[in-house]
């Protein structure tokens, strides 16, 4: 891919794993399973590419109405993924973040994401962002409260500093460029709705567990072909 504008960082919402259980005939629990595969697979072509950030959108403040079997199985496979990444993170220099609420993942996998944030923090190659828990309301209300907790003086408040209270604070490459949706969805359900002002969005009609190396090139390929003005 030579020659391309690669962004610094891509978000991906992986909508579709059950649909695609559905269109298999397969438990949907099958079609998690075979979406969490598949973005470990996604998340080292991109690193391959040369992006630095990386955001999977894995499971949102509304997602907690979904069954309790569908939810426990989640957490326990979230649980197998973060294990997977922090091998994976250590040997390739990533820094793992969770980006969202931490007050309502149960205390196994809190321990494992707070573990593998504080073993990467160093880390600056690459950036890993595992939205759990995560909606773009919720998180500049998060922001809000920080904000009137330190008694920060609302008044100096703008849109650079503003950036210090989100969950991306002090990343190298906050804000995404490039968003990626699965599943024939058209919209952006609110993620990470401050940092995503100037983001190109590319909407694709299989679902996640069907996404393969090919479609991350084509989606960057689009994105180098766009022009970005940021409003000038």
């Amino acid at each position: 891919m030579a020659n391309l504008n690669i962004p610094n960082h891509i978000a991906i919402t992986p909508d579709g794993n059950r649909r695609w259980a559905k269109e298999h005939r397969l438990p949907s629990l099958e079609g998690h399973r075979r979406g969490f595969d598949v973005a470990i697979k996604i998340g080292r072509k991109i690193r391959s590419l040369g992006v630095n950030t990386l955001t999977m959108w894995a499971f949102s403040t509304e997602n907690w109405d979904r069954s309790k079997e569908e939810v426990n199985y989640l957490m326990k496979m979230y649980e197998i993924f973060i294990d997977k990444n922090l091998k994976e993170a250590m040997k390739e220099k990533i820094r793992i973040i969770h980006l969202g609420r931490k007050d309502r993942i149960p205390k196994g996998l809190l321990k494992k994401i707070q573990n593998s944030e504080e073993k990467t923090k160093s880390f600056d190659k690459y950036v890993l962002n595992i939205a759990l828990d995560y909606g773009g309301r919720d998180e500049v209300i998060r922001a809000i409260k920080k904000v009137l907790s330190i008694k920060y003086k609302v008044l100096s408040i703008n849109i650079e500093n503003f950036s210090q209270f989100l969950d991306t604070a002090n990343q190298p490459h906050p804000d995404p460029d490039l968003i990626i949706r699965t599943s024939g969805e058209m919209r952006t359900s609110g993620l990470m709705i401050w940092q995503a002002a100037y983001a190109e969005y590319f909407f694709l009609e299989k679902h996640f567990p069907d996404l393969n190396d090919e479609d991350i090139e084509n989606a960057i390929a689009e994105y180098s072909r766009r022009q970005r003005r940021f409003g000038k």
